[in-house]
C-alpha cells in the first residue's frame, strides 16, 4: 500500500508539473521543451527533498499531501491572463486526477472485492483534493499566489519573493494547530464525499498506507 500511494504521489507530481509545463509551451515558451519538461519523466520534475522526502515525511505522519515539484518556469514574459493560467494548470491537473480516481472507484471499486487496492487509491484521490486546496491558497510560493502575483504592485512583489521558500512550511505548520487541522481535513472530507465513495476508504487507506503501525 505505501509504494502504490507513494508511486501514485510521484505520478501526480508530475502530471501536476506537467500541466504547468505545457501551458507554458502553448503560450509560446519552448524552453520547456528543451529541458524536458513535456517528457512525464519523473527524473525532470523532482527534488530529492522537496519532491520525495519531505511529501512522504508529512503522508506518513498526518496525511498531508505537501506540494513539491522543481520545475522553473520564467513566466515573466507573458501577459497577466497567461501567468494565471499557467499558475492553475498544475492545481487543475490534481483537480482532474482527483475526479478521475473517484468516479473509477465510484463505478467499480465499492462492491467489497480487493478492498485494499481501492482504499489505497480513495487515500490517493484524497491526496489529490488536498494538494488541489492547498496549491490554491494564496501563500508565496504556491500556485494560488503565483496566480495572484500579477495583480500585485512591483513593491508588493518584491516585499514577498523573500518568504516563497518557507511559506509552504508555514502553512504546514497552521494545519498542526487542531482548529485549522479539522476545518482543513473537514473541507476536504466534504469535497470527498461529493463522489459518492464512502469517506472511511480514504481514511483506512491512510491507515494501511503506514504499515509500520
Amino acid at each position: 500500500m505505501f509504494v502504490l500511494v507513494l508511486a501514485g504521489w510521484i505520478a501526480s507530481v508530475c502530471l501536476h508539473e506537467f500541466g504547468h509545463a505545457y501551458t507554458a509551451f502553448r503560450a509560446g515558451d519552448r524552453e520547456v521543451e528543451l529541458r524536458g519538461y513535456l517528457t512525464l519523466n519523473p527524473l525532470k520534475y523532482t527534488h530529492p527533498l522537496l519532491s520525495i522526502a519531505l511529501p512522504v515525511v508529512f503522508i506518513a505522519i498526518g496525511g498531508i499531501g505537501l506540494p513539491g515539484g522543481a520545475v522553473y518556469l520564467r513566466t515573466g514574459q507573458f501577459s497577466a491572463s497567461t501567468q494565471r493560467r499557467i499558475a492553475l494548470a498544475g492545481p487543475f491537473a490534481n483537480a482532474v486526477l482527483a475526479v478521475v480516481l473517484l468516479t473509477v472507484i465510484r463505478l467499480f471499486g465499492t462492491d467489497g472485492t480487493n478492498a485494499a487496492f481501492w482504499y489505497g487509491l480513495s487515500f490517493l484521490a484524497f491526496l489529490q483534493i488536498m494538494a488541489t486546496i492547498l496549491n490554491l491558497i494564496p501563500v508565496p510560493g504556491l500556485d494560488g499566489y503565483a496566480a495572484l502575483e500579477p495583480s500585485l504592485s512591483p513593491t508588493t512583489r518584491a516585499s514577498l519573493n523573500q518568504f516563497k521558500g518557507y511559506g509552504i512550511l508555514v502553512l504546514v505548520a497552521l494545519l498542526f494547530v487542531p482548529a485549522v487541522n479539522a476545518a482543513f481535513f473537514g473541507a476536504i472530507y466534504t469535497l470527498f464525499g461529493l463522489s459518492g465513495v464512502p469517506e472511511f476508504f480514504a481514511g483506512n487507506g491512510n491507515y494501511l498506507m503506514r504499515f509500520w503501525i
